[in-house]
């Protein structure tokens, strides 16, 4: 039994979309932190500061006050969202010129990047290490769950598109 070129045809256009929704997600978060530093790097100075939180004495050990050690994270963050964006603007190429092998390749590495900076770093590290969750003012959970989301979702068609092919003899 073949899987109908119409299906197939139907999840590479939708993981081409999805990818391609990201990358422009992803490049704009990106220009945005590059183009106005300051704000973010607030936030970012905050969360790992811990400044907004219930300032439990048993948790405080963990917080960053090092403006120095905070502006490298911040950094370091946007390099990996360029890094993500760029790559699923090539993943996102990809699937638009029917490569579909490399394209899924790409496109699954760029996910997985967001999936990574997303989940493990800003709800797994921020929202439980620096217990981000607690702040009334510096609290991005909720919307790092939406991407962390919408990437899982993408990663999903993405993946679905590379099903087994059988001969139709």
């Amino acid at each position: 039994m073949t899987t109908t070129p119409t299906r197939n045809s139907s999840l590479r256009l939708a993981a081409g979309v999805l990818t391609g929704i990201l990358a422009l997600y992803i490049a704009l978060v990106a220009l945005g932190n590059i183009t106005d530093f300051g704000t973010n790097q607030q936030f970012v100075r905050h969360v790992l500061a811990m400044d907004t939180t219930f300032k439990d004495h048993d948790l405080m050990w963990r917080a960053v006050t090092s403006t120095g050690l905070q502006d490298t994270a911040y950094v370091l963050i946007i390099v990996w969202e360029t890094v993500a964006a760029l790559v699923l603007i090539g993943g996102t190429w990809l699937w638009a010129w029917r490569k579909d092998d490399l394209a899924r390749r790409i496109s699954t590495y760029g996910l997985l990047m967001l999936l990574l900076l997303f989940g493990a770093g800003f709800i797994a590290i921020g929202g439980e290490w620096f217990s981000m969750w607690q702040s009334k003012t510096w609290n991005g959970e909720e919307a790092a769950i939406r991407v962390f989301t919408l990437a899982g979702v993408a990663l999903i068609v993405n993946l679905m598109t590379g099903g087994r092919q059988e001969d139709a003899s």
